[in-house]
């Protein structure tokens, strides 16, 4: 069999395994174990997995993912989204759709303190959705925004999904970082505008606001975020000025929230230890699909499926645009069917080799991947944000009212996702200026 027919018959064994069930990291081992073995033998496929594993759980650089983690888990439990939710709420209450736009506010906010786009929907679902529902808003529309606000967590530093980025195809960690923030700002411009826009043609999906907040009350809440712009100073600003690593940031990060939580005595022994046991779950599970991605990797290179498919692009002469088509194409397609994690380690490690060889910058390329795979976590049918959102709604909403709503945000998406790809000095100005 040719190179590429391995990797195809490959593919579709994978996703098989994954359509009965079988967990992402151990579909992507087993695929590639059995691969290795009829490639090259016994010998070069247990080599792979004894040295695989450890060299990348070896790697201080990697020690942002459990740290990143452990900052959003200490920053939830301390009360910081409330306070974020609040002070957007206070800010923005005489405005028609303004809890839309403070729950997308708040989840920007957030966003810097956390990384994952699954914990802000379920947290903001519990939130904000009563609240929206409270005052009549749209329950489609509204958990719709709660999802599509939650993908703001996969570009706004500390973002999990550009450190898995890095763990794949060995980018820098901080210039990744670094790249999503004006993406991601945009992003979040884009679903506020678009929702004003939406609104004029839509205003059944938000009614009037009708409960007046004092100027001393909204600047007493927007008081308490320090807290967020605090962790965002000591985060982002040592990484962009090279005061230290990004693994050095995540500790910080996880730190510096511990202290504030303290100060403001909002966690206690429990919480902490709680906070400890979810970061050590979530870290546990991204290493293995991620461990499990790099052995699959490895044997789409030794199987020829990398380079043959490289001379096939090459031959047709699709050049940079015709490439960027087809993979926008390929993520939006597989995102319909694939969580964004499985979508990320299945599709990079063929994708990214053809981009270098394509002279691609990897910095645009790294940010256009991600949002992709923020787009496919609100796509229906399979979006990993709109299942957070439905488990945390407890049948406040139904499936079909929130797929129905969140279509205008994917809509927002596409217009952005253009922009991205049309000026991709916005992904790469700052991370050029980096000290």
């Amino acid at each position: 069999m040719s190179g590429l027919e391995q990797g195809g018959l490959a593919f579709v064994v994978l996703l098989a395994m994954l359509a009965i069930g079988v967990p992402v990291g151990f579909a992507l081992a087993g695929v590639a174990a059995a691969g290795l073995y009829l490639s090259v033998g016994t010998t070069f496929m247990l080599t792979t997995f004894k040295v695989t594993p450890y060299t990348l759980a070896s790697d201080y650089t990697f020690v942002v993912v459990p740290m990143f983690v452990l900052m959003g888990a200490i920053a939830g439990r301390a009360g910081i989204i409330g306070d974020l939710y609040a002070a957007a709420q206070a800010m923005l209450s005489r405005v028609r759709g303004g809890l839309f736009m403070a729950t997308i506010m708040a989840q920007a906010g957030f966003a810097a303190a956390s990384g994952s786009t699954v914990v802000a929907s379920g947290v903001f679902t519990r939130m904000a959705l009563p609240e929206m529902l409270r005052f009549r808003y749209d329950p489609g529309v509204s958990a719709g925004c709660i999802a599509a606000a939650g993908t703001l967590a996969g570009l706004i530093p500390p973002s999990i999904a550009m450190v898995l980025y890095a763990l794949l195809t060995g980018e820098p960690v901080g210039a990744l970082l670094i790249a999503g923030i004006l993406p991601g700002l945009l992003t979040a411009g884009g679903y506020m505008l678009g929702i004003r826009i939406w609104l004029q043609f839509r205003p059944d999906w938000a009614p009037p606001m009708t409960e007046h907040v004092s100027w001393s009350a909204r600047f007493s809440a927007l008081g308490r975020v320090w807290s967020v712009l605090l962790l965002m100073f000591l985060v982002m600003g040592g990484i962009y000025s090279g005061q230290f690593p990004p693994s050095a940031a995540g500790a910080v990060g996880a730190a510096g929230a511990l202290l504030i939580a303290l100060s403001m005595r909002r966690i206690d022994s429990r919480q902490l230890w709680s906070a400890l046991v979810e970061s050590a779950r979530i870290t546990a599970m991204i290493f293995i699909i991620v461990i499990g991605g790099l052995i699959f990797s490895r044997f789409l290179l030794i199987s020829g499926f990398i380079g043959d498919l490289r001379v096939l692009i090459q031959s047709t002469e699709l050049g940079i645009a015709g490439f960027m088509v087809m993979t926008v194409a390929l993520f939006l397609l597989l995102g319909m069917f694939l969580d964004s994690v499985s979508l990320l380690v299945i599709a990079l490690p063929f994708l990214y080799p053809i981009s270098q060889t394509l002279g691609i910058d990897a910095i645009w390329f790294a940010v256009i991947v991600v949002k992709l795979i923020e787009i496919a976590a609100i796509s229906p049918p399979v979006g990993l944000n709109l299942y957070a959102v439905l488990a945390a709604a407890d049948k406040m909403v139904t499936s079909r009212d929130l797929f129905k709503g969140v279509l205008p945000f994917i809509a927002i998406e596409m217009v952005i996702l253009a922009l991205l790809l049309l000026f991709p000095w916005i992904a790469t100005i700052l991370p050029e200026t980096m000290g």
